[in-house]
């Protein structure tokens, strides 16, 4: 089969659409790495599977770049079959953990490589090289040997390597896993500037959830070889479908409650309304409040009130950590902004607090 190469695609086509695709790897023990799995994303967009070590996320982006082979669904590139079509026949790139790049060539050369063996013409790669140092802003060290440069340069390298081409999809496999803190952080600007600048899409794997929200435009969250859901970083965030998607993403309180209608108990008291996610009935619920959304005031609550002991308030910079216990015996914790007087007339260890909770930021979950 022909190689694919870049067409003039309508704009309400997907770049990629996965259908219920599964992947069984053989042995003694078959092992269900993916589970009936369906997505579709967009042309132009920044795509990010995250989830814990084990979850599929790896399996999945390597069945897009066609080093696995799904055993069960299809992949489909901008609406064509490519299931069985092998790596260098799809116009797809990888970026690895490790980089792969070439530790006796040039920063240059090593960009220059791919297109050589795509047989580009001399004047066309040097071109492309020059375009690609320019957006990875690696123009002052091209002649320089990529064992002669830092982690983040090699980075820099690895991603314009990769984009030399001009794929219509690139992937990340946690390319930014071996920086140190300050540089990830900055990387994960860069990177996001580069999807914008270059408009190709991004899928981005990673266990990281700043990673995932500082980046993406949507976020897939995966546990067990499933996509348990989909949605914006602010979706995923403030409106979690499931206690394991709360849980994974950002800190958590998770509070008994009783459902009635779209009127939300809580067992430790109170009374609030809250959208309910389909399928959840009526009767013993959970509920997720972020520790932003929770707020504390000395004293001892009133009827309907939510009662709490100081357990540990712990200062760290910005904000500052309140550790209570409620009156059922649930942990909670409230993080307050630490401007001027905040926090600062709250008792100490043991003492009585009312805690309140901002409205509409109850979440109830499907367990």
């Amino acid at each position: 089969m022909d190689q694919l190469s870049s067409p003039d695609i309508a704009s309400d086509i997907s770049a990629v659409d996965v259908n219920r695709v599964s992947k069984i790897f053989g042995g003694e023990q078959e092992v269900r790495a993916l589970d009936d799995v369906s997505v579709s994303i967009r042309r132009n967009e920044f795509f990010t599977l995250l989830g814990p070590s084990g979850c599929g996320k790896t399996t999945l982006l390597r069945l897009i770049a066609g080093f696995e082979s799904p055993t069960m669904g299809s992949i489909q590139l901008a609406g064509r079959d490519i299931s069985r079509l092998p790596p260098n026949q799809r116009p797809i790139n990888t970026v690895f953990q490790n980089y792969a790049l070439f530790p006796h060539m040039s920063v240059a050369g090593n960009i220059a490589f791919g297109l050589e063996m795509l047989g580009k013409p001399k004047a066309e790669i040097a071109e492309t090289v020059d375009r690609m140092l320019q957006l990875v802003q690696m123009e002052a060290l091209k002649t320089r040997r990529t064992s002669e440069i830092s982690g983040g340069q090699q980075q820099r390298v690895a991603l314009a390597r990769a984009l030399a081409p001009h794929p219509e999809v690139l992937l990340l496999d946690e390319p930014l896993s071996a920086l140190d803190l300050k540089l990830r952080k900055e990387m994960q600007i860069e990177l996001k500037r580069l999807q914008h600048e270059t408009g190709i899409t991004f899928i981005f794997v990673t266990h990281d959830q700043e990673e995932a929200l500082t980046m993406s435009d949507r976020i897939a969250v995966m546990s067990a070889g499933k996509i348990l859901q989909i949605g914006t970083p602010r979706d995923i965030y403030e409106r979690p479908a499931e206690r394991f998607v709360a849980n994974f993403i950002g800190e958590s309180n998770f509070l008994d409650a009783e459902l009635a209608g779209n009127t939300v108990t809580l067992h430790a008291g109170g009374r609030f309304q809250a959208q309910i996610p389909e399928g959840v009935a009526d009767g013993p619920v959970s509920v997720l409040v972020r520790p932003e959304h929770a707020q504390v005031r000395a004293g001892t609550a009133g009827d309907g009130e939510i009662g709490a002991v100081i357990e540990t308030v712990v200062y760290s910079g910005d904000a500052t950590s309140v550790h209570m216990r409620l009156g059922t015996g649930e942990l909670v914790k409230a993080r307050l902004s630490n401007a001027p007087g905040a926090g600062s007339e709250l008792p100490g260890e043991g003492g009585a607090v009312t805690m309140t909770i901002a409205p509409n930021a109850i979440t109830v979950l499907r367990d």
